[in-house]
């Protein structure tokens, strides 16, 4: 006799439509880095100024995300998602028809609106369709479907794009879009909540401390990510000599990497959370830091890249999983808000990035990365500490009742 639990342990279809929604998001989130130099010649700007695409998504999504998490919250989860997807697909439509600088940031801005509350309520969907010591990898598996957007659909959207005209890479994606529309649309069911949560409920979790540093956590453990790798072209041209083609096959060893350290990241945070986040930040520090010096040797870079991969992604369940734990009385806007946190983390990383080609050169851009990791890694330091000291308080309480 299946019992409700034997059914939660095996990953329903349900979650694989959402991975399919995750890569469509994925490519579009990711792609525009290979294609950095050639959009700025095409659209005569520098390649800091191009850098800001990547800003100028990742801001959208921080401010997009709550407030149509705000705004729809009482809408049935499914519906959501499919609106979601509509939205995705007109902003990538109207990239591929953009014809100034201008134009393709608006349209990137208008596609980034879908991605925070789409990841935040996937993670929701998929961590209830699974019993509680499996949330993690569940959450894993709906965010392969970025790893798999590394994999395959950023190398070949950079190669499309390099090939055809950038357009054409973001007119693939629409079509991407589309398809996932209708996956969601069919197989995802409508999922009723457990949780009985208010609006007014939502944002009175954000009063918890831990709550707002397990979102400060994201913004700087991920953030050192971006700092480097929205830069990631023009670092291994122009550095480390490769051609424009090589570096279209190295972002597939980077998404290999990110794939096997989602898959392994949430495996650990299912065993053991804020312990595996920890030891995973430190390591991509001095991956990040290693790579100043590793980037000048093409043997080197590619291995440091390929293992940057594995630590970058490996934090992102556990990241994930973390704000759902300690929100976990209202966790929809909480989960969301982690989304804009990660965009935060993205924007501001390829901000200072930008910043720091302009004022120390592009060498030094690994360098800062790295210091801003540390940050998250102390910040992730400070919160396990916190949730140590308020054990010891409980089992206090407990002893001298």
């Amino acid at each position: 006799m299946n019992t409700k639990n034997e059914k939660a342990s095996k990953f329903p279809i349900a979650i694989w439509a959402l991975t399919l929604g995750a890569f469509a998001i994925g490519m579009t989130e990711f792609v525009i880095m290979g294609l950095l130099p050639n959009v700025a010649e095409d659209l005569s700007v520098t390649i800091p100024q191009a850098g800001q695409l990547i800003t100028g998504y990742a801001l959208g999504v921080a401010v997009g995300a709550p407030i149509l998490t705000t705004m729809t919250f009482k809408m049935p989860r499914k519906m959501l998602l499919c609106i979601l997807m509509a939205i995705f697909i007109a902003g990538n439509a109207l990239a591929a028809l953009s014809s100034s600088y201008s134009i393709l940031m608006f349209a990137r801005i208008v596609a980034s609106f879908a991605h925070g509350t789409f990841f935040g309520v996937g993670s929701i969907i998929a961590a209830s369709l699974v019993r509680a010591d499996k949330q993690a990898s569940a959450v894993a598996v709906m965010f392969t479907g970025l790893t798999i957007a590394n994999i395959l659909g950023v190398p070949f959207g950079t190669f499309i794009g390099q090939q055809f005209g950038w357009r054409t890479t973001f007119w693939v994606i629409t079509v991407l879009g589309i398809i996932s529309f209708f996956f969601i649309m069919l197989l995802v069911p409508s999922v009723q909540t457990t949780v009985q949560s208010s609006l007014r409920k939502e944002f009175q979790v954000f009063r918890k401390p831990q709550v707002l540093i397990a979102l400060l956590m994201t913004i700087f453990g991920f953030g050192g990510v971006f700092t480097a790798f929205t830069y990631i072209a023009p670092i291994l041209e122009e550095i480390t000599g490769f051609s424009e083609h090589s570096v279209s096959l190295i972002l597939i060893l980077f998404g290999v990497g990110v794939t096997i350290g989602n898959i392994v990241g949430g495996r650990l945070a299912d065993w053991r959370l804020m312990p595996s986040l920890i030891v995973n930040l430190a390591i991509l520090a001095v991956i990040v830091a290693a790579f100043t010096l590793t980037d000048q040797v093409k043997p080197l870079a590619i291995i440091t890249i390929f293992l940057w991969g594995i630590a970058a992604f490996g934090i992102v369940p556990g990241l994930q999983v973390r704000i759902m734990n300690v929100a976990k009385d209202a966790p929809t806007l909480a989960s969301t808000s982690n989304q804009s946190a990660f965009n935060i983390g993205n924007a501001g990383g390829a901000f200072l990035g930008g910043v720091t080609i302009n004022g120390l050169g592009l060498f030094y851009v690994p360098l800062i990365a790295a210091f801003v990791t540390i940050i998250g890694l102390a910040i992730t330091m400070w919160s396990f500490s916190l949730d140590r000291q308020t054990k010891v308080a409980e089992q206090k309480k407990i002893s001298i009742g």
